[in-house]
């Protein structure tokens, strides 16, 4: 009996320590908080849950990109709102945006977000090659433009200016 006990407590403790990373995403442009992303570890892939509101309605794209910043940078002469978060996450060094399901393109490579009329994303996506460990230390980025998942007619999938972020600790 104490073994079935002292088993089950292992198996929860478990459970609890993979648990679901929730990260807040905060507007570039004002600094607010527009909502969580919640990130979940399936059979499948990691699914991305949206909570988030008061923001432009359309497709956005979405990715994971490579340092744990949401702080702005300089480029060619240029402030880059978001830019301290680097580019998209690409341990395999493919320099290439491509879909999230498939394997000769960056791993942070996500489906876009949709947004309603209203300004609301509660739809759910999935990136079928990441775990929740490829998370840890990295941020999530929203994208002002849609995302073709190509590098043309423009690079990264034409995306654009980086419009929310959230550091995934």
């Amino acid at each position: 009996m104490k073994k079935i006990l002292l088993s089950t407590l292992l198996l929860a403790s478990i459970n609890v320590s993979a648990a679901d990373l929730s990260v807040k995403m905060t507007d570039l442009d004002t600094g607010k908080i527009v909502g969580t992303i919640s990130a979940e570890q399936t059979k499948y892939g990691v699914v991305f849950t949206p909570h988030l509101t008061n923001l432009p309605a359309g497709i956005h794209g979405f990715h994971v990109h490579v340092n744990p910043s949401c702080g702005t940078s300089e480029k060619m002469g240029k402030t880059v709102l978001g830019g301290a978060a680097g580019g998209h996450y690409d341990p395999m060094k493919t320099n290439k945006h491509g879909y999230a399901w498939t394997n000769d393109n960056h791993l942070g490579d996500l489906p876009p977000l949709y947004v309603d009329m209203k300004g609301n994303v509660e739809q759910p996506v999935l990136a079928p090659r990441l775990k929740l460990s490829d998370l840890k230390g990295r941020a999530l980025m929203i994208h002002a433009g849609g995302d073709n998942h190509s590098d043309h007619p423009k690079p990264l999938g034409g995306g654009g200016a980086r419009l929310v972020c959230g550091v995934i600790n």
